[in-house]
Order: structure tokens, then C-alpha cells, then sequence
């Protein structure tokens, strides 16, 4: 089955090139993913600027690159870096979006992992942005700048890079604010919270991207704590005397079982397919979430210390997850050219973007009354991480 899944993420890989890569304004040497297909002339264009959906389209392709590193993947990596740094007109941190700016530093930063892509100044600029932008006070990342909404969007990505490059204690801070002010009842993340003039209000608000960055961040701070006290990956913490930072793994473990645990039983169908809460949209920005969380699922599966009976159930519980959804994702696919298109929603059939670009078929898709989902870049790219993650899952289970 790993040769089998591999080949499902190489084939939407395939997709996603085919139909949305392009040079941007046909200069040489960039890359980037056009946001529609098929594409209206201001998307054609690059008119908008989707500043997070081209950061999730370079995680997709590091995704790929990682798991069969070849020339053309590396240099299409390349060309993306470039595309994305010439639309942005000057700095990338000129975006006043901590999420946004957060999301690129994450990819780019994996794809450092690989052979010719090297940190750069622009990289270390972005890193130094999101420090930089820590509010003093409640000790975390605005949403936005010059905003008081401070949201697991952009705090959890963050805490994924601090944590992985030698910040460990600012990660620290920003995931013990999360869990102190968004564990909800249930065991899910609420989306934010509201400095308002009566007080702080909290956005009850479920979205399952926030399930996943809190996981991703969990994990790599709760990896960070073991190794400083020179814990092998599955060896039983317990075997070692007590210590703060044992402890305080400990502590990140203990949440990471816990929403698992609480996506298994509310953001999925009794089969273990991940499905959208009623808050969440299926397109636009909607269309990343559940592909996100996947991603985050599949780390846990892989790479939770199977140093406990609570912790080997909670691999089995994400590794199932991981793997219902991409079998309902690719049984619900339709094919164009022999190549997939996957549905906004796992457990539904895909529908065909608009005719296939034959123009409208009904009065009210003329009107742009009908929208189809599957036409957004975020739909596709969410199914491409869905079986990028099935396919680490099944080779781990190989």
C-alpha cells in the first residue's frame, strides 16, 4: 500500500502542476499556483495576491520533495521562493498578517532541509518579524498588526518555528497561552480571543486547521523537551529521575492525546474521515483546513513517543484518521485528463469546476449565484496534503 498511496500523492502533485502552476508574468525562473481552474484573467494575472495559499502550495511541493527528492521538484521549490518574493513587490514582511507571514516562514524553512535551498536573508527577516511582533503584553502574536485579536492562526504556526529553530521557551509561552484561554469543553481550540473595552472576548469558533497547528506545535516542543533531558525517542519518560522539562513534556503529551481524541469524536464521521464544522467553509481559505490538520495528524502518528499505552493508542487513533479520509477523499475524486479532482467536502462526490470552462450551465452559476469549490486552489491543495500525509502513514505502517 505505500507504493500505492505515494503514486496518489504523485498523481495530485501531478494535478496541481498541470493546472495552476505557471511562470509568474511570464518571467523565467518563478513559479507560482494560479488560485483558480479554471483561471479567471485576474487570477491569470496574479491581480489578487494570496499571500498564505502560495505558502501552502510551497509546503505541498516540500512535502513532495521530501518524500522523493528529484531536480525538478527541488528546482520548482526554487522558482515558487522567487515567484512568491517578486509578486510581493518588496518585503514579505510588509504583509501585516502574522499568519500569513507565519505560514511562509514554516515552509520555507522546511524546504531548507533540502539540497540547494539555503537560508536566506529574506528568510532570517520573516523569523525576526514575528518575534518582533510579539505583543508585551499578553506575550503572543496579534492576528494582524495593530490589532488586539490574538488567534491560534497565528500563534500556533509561529510556535512550530520557534520551537524548531532554538526557541523553545517563546514556543513554550505562546501554546501555555492557547491552552490557558482555548480549551473549550469538548476539548477542541476556540479560534481567538478579542481585547474589547468591557474585556476579553473569546471567538467560539471551531476550525479544524487550529486542531492541527496546535498539535504540529505540541509535538515539536514536546520533542525539544525530551531531548534536553536525553530522552531516546521511545524510551519511557519515567525511566529517567525527574526533571522540570520531563515534566513539562509531560505536560504538551497530555494535550496532544486529548484533542485527538476530541477530533476523533467530533470533527469526524464514525469511519474516522475528517469533516468540516458547521462554521467552516468548504472554499476560499476554507478549503486548506482539514488538509492541514491532516498534515498535523500524520507528525503525531509518526512521531509521538510510543513510550506509553496512551500514547500508542494515540497514534493509531491519528494514523486512522489520516487514512479513512484519504480513502473517502480519493474514492470521491473525479478525474479530468486522468488526472484527480478532489472534493471540498471528504465524504462527498466532487463536482466538476464550473462546465470545465465551458461557461455556465444554469442562470444562476451565470449570476454567480452557485459557487463550485472544487474550482479554488485551497480545495486541491488541501486533498494533495491529505494523501502526502497518507502516504508518510502507510510507509510508517509498511
Amino acid at each position: 500500500m505505500t507504493e500505492t498511496w505515494a503514486h496518489r500523492a504523485d498523481l495530485a502533485e501531478s494535478a496541481v502542476t498541470e493546472r495552476h502552476a505557471k511562470k509568474l508574468w511570464g518571467m523565467p525562473k518563478t513559479n507560482l499556483a494560479v488560485v483558480t481552474w479554471p483561471p479567471g484573467l485576474k487570477d491569470h494575472l496574479f491581480w489578487h495576491w494570496h499571500y498564505w495559499w502560495q505558502a501552502q502550495y510551497l509546503d505541498c511541493q516540500v512535502d513532495a520533495a521530501l518524500r522523493r527528492g528529484t531536480k525538478t521538484r527541488r528546482r520548482r521549490i526554487a522558482d515558487t521562493l522567487r515567484g512568491i518574493q517578486r509578486r510581493n513587490r518588496g518585503k514579505l514582511t510588509a504583509n501585516l498578517h502574522y499568519d500569513d507571514k507565519a505560514w511562509l516562514t514554516l515552509a520555507w524553512n522546511r524546504a531548507t532541509q533540502l539540497d540547494g535551498i539555503k537560508r536566506t536573508r529574506a528568510l532570517g527577516e520573516l523569523e525576526f518579524d514575528l518575534l518582533a511582533g510579539i505583543d508585551p503584553v499578553t506575550g503572543v502574536l496579534p492576528w494582524r498588526k495593530g490589532e488586539t485579536f490574538y488567534n491560534v492562526p497565528s500563534n500556533a504556526p509561529a510556535a512550530i518555528i520557534f520551537a524548531t529553530t532554538g526557541r523553545l521557551d517563546k514556543a513554550r509561552e505562546i501554546v501555555d497561552w492557547i491552552f490557558d484561554n482555548l480549551v473549550r469543553e469538548d476539548g477542541l481550540l476556540d479560534d481567538g480571543i478579542r481585547m474589547r473595552m468591557s474585556g476579553p472576548e473569546v471567538v467560539d469558533k471551531v476550525y479544524t486547521y487550529n486542531q492541527g497547528t496546535v498539535l504540529g506545535a505540541s509535538l515539536e516542543i514536546a520533542l525539544a523537551l525530551r531531548e534536553d533531558v536525553g530522552l531516546d525517542h521511545d524510551e519511557p519518560i519515567d525511566s529517567f529521575e525527574y526533571s522540570e522539562r520531563a515534566d513539562a513534556s509531560m505536560f504538551y503529551i497530555t494535550h496532544i492525546r486529548a484533542i485527538v481524541q476530541s477530533v476523533a469524536l467530533d470533527l469526524a464521521t464514525p469511519q474516522g474521515v475528517l469533516v468540516s464544522p458547521p462554521q467552516e467553509s468548504g472554499e476560499g481559505d476554507g478549503g486548506l483546513f482539514k488538509g492541514i490538520l491532516a498534515r498535523y495528524l500524520a507528525e503525531v502518528a509518526l512521531r509521538l513517543p510510543a513510550d506509553s499505552k496512551e500514547n500508542i493508542a494515540t497514534k493509531k487513533i491519528a494514523a486512522r484518521l489520516v487514512m479513512q479520509s484519504a480513502e473517502s477523499l480519493w474514492s470521491h475524486r473525479l478525474e479530468v485528463d486522468g488526472l484527480p479532482v478532489f472534493a471540498a467536502e471528504w465524504t462527498q462526490d466532487a463536482k466538476l469546476p464550473h462546465n470545465y470552462g465551458l461557461g455556465p450551465s444554469s442562470i444562476s452559476e451565470a449570476v454567480g449565484l452557485l459557487r463550485i469549490d472544487e474550482r479554488d486552489l485551497s480545495v486541491q491543495l488541501s486533498g494533495w496534503m491529505l494523501l502526502e500525509a497518507a502516504a508518510k502513514v502507510a510507509a510508517m505502517e509498511a
